[in-house]
């Protein structure tokens, strides 16, 4: 089943007739100590429960909670509780999913999902992508590495930048002599590590050209009021076989 669940996240499978399952925002960014809430449609299901489930990237999803529009009170997942975890609903297929006191912890994508009794389906929203930032957030630790020898006989090359840091989420951004770079860069999901750090990959594309003409790029990760720079270009590093 969890299996099943964890592919059904990850595809967000569309079926010919089943309800849409709408969420909003896509994107909440809060303090740590706020609430963060985000809400749920359930498109033309009214007589199924809401469920939320937290799935940090990398991980599996965790079952938050399930709530009911004619219920007292929502049935909680291990590890999630009232007052900090609570639903409430505005109408029979409107829910919303609040988090009290949020923490570092908690950033995540959160998923509704209801059950469509019509097509036999279970069925996902696209998920809300919630972000906790604090002034005690360590910065990010950066490592910029410059291109291969093999990359550099030819036209082109990248330069990657691994960023290390204690939430999953980050805005990952590239400048070029000083100026913002728009193509060329691949940023990867955030992936847990053994120490439940994060690290994300970022590479950019360059002209063999630019790195011999020592044209310094800089990798800049923000989280949230943290942001890390580093900098490289041809003559401050050693290129790596």
């Amino acid at each position: 089943m969890l299996g099943t669940l964890c592919t059904l996240i990850t595809a967000l499978t569309c079926v010919s007739g089943v309800t849409v399952v709408t969420q909003k925002p896509p994107v909440v960014t809060v303090t740590k100590g706020e609430t963060a809430a985000m809400d749920c449609n359930l498109g033309t299901v009214t007589g199924s429960y809401c469920r939320w489930y937290k799935q940090v990237p990398g991980g599996v999803p965790q079952f938050v909670l399930r709530f009911y529009h004619s219920s007292s009170s929502p049935t909680y997942g291990s590890g999630f509780s009232s007052p900090k975890f609570t639903s409430t609903h505005q109408s029979r297929s409107d829910y919303r999913l609040i988090i009290n006191n949020v923490e570092e912890g908690d950033s995540a994508v959160y998923y509704c999902q209801t059950w469509d009794d019509s097509v036999k389906e279970y069925v996902f929203g696209q998920g809300t992508k919630l972000t906790v930032t604090s002034s005690s957030l360590p910065p990010p630790v950066l490592t910029v590495f410059p291109p291969s020898r093999a990359e550099l006989q030819s036209n082109k090359a990248s330069l990657v930048c691994l960023s290390s840091q204690s939430v999953p989420f980050a805005d990952v951004s590239w400048f070029a002599a000083g100026s913002p770079v728009s193509s060329g860069i691949s940023t990867s999901t955030a992936v847990q590590q053994a120490d439940h750090t994060f690290q994300i990959s970022s590479y950019l594309a360059i002209q063999t050209s630019d790195w011999n003409m020592e044209k310094v790029y800089t990798c800049k990760v923000s989280l949230g009021s943290q942001t890390a720079e580093q900098h490289i270009s041809k003559s401050h590093c050693l290129t790596e076989g």
